[in-house]
């Protein structure tokens, strides 16, 4: 998939969010990147043949206090392993939608373990 319709499938899965999480994201940038990076995987003890289709780099809400941070808070989608995960374009688009959720799901706070009992 060209890299220029997958980030469209990105906007689009941020502008399906609940209106009162997009409004929560005003310091927030969503980045895509064709994929993780060998040490970024390995300061995240990503094991060997596994990979991150996302990543949310920031403070998360829960753990602020009341200033602002000086940069925005990032969150990474990585293109080729979502792409390679995934057989066909709904598929990628229903990938991009369930990693968008997870990492911003981060953001406000919560964690891995309870993301997977949600299913995230």
């Amino acid at each position: 998939m060209k890299r220029d319709k997958f980030k469209r499938l990105v906007s689009q899965a941020i502008a399906e969010l609940p209106e009162e999480f997009q409004k929560r994201l005003e310091n927030v940038v969503v980045l895509v990147e064709d994929r993780p990076s060998r040490e970024l995987l390995d300061q995240m003890e990503v094991p060997p043949g596994d990979t991150l289709f996302g990543l949310y780099e920031g403070t998360p809400l829960t753990e602020r206090g009341f200033a602002a941070p000086l940069y925005p808070d990032r969150i990474w989608i990585f293109k080729k392993p979502i792409e390679e995960e995934c057989g066909t374009e709904t598929e990628i688009k229903e990938e991009i939608k369930t990693t968008i959720v997870h990492e911003v799901a981060h953001f406000f706070g919560l964690d891995d373990e309870y993301l997977d009992e949600l299913g995230y």
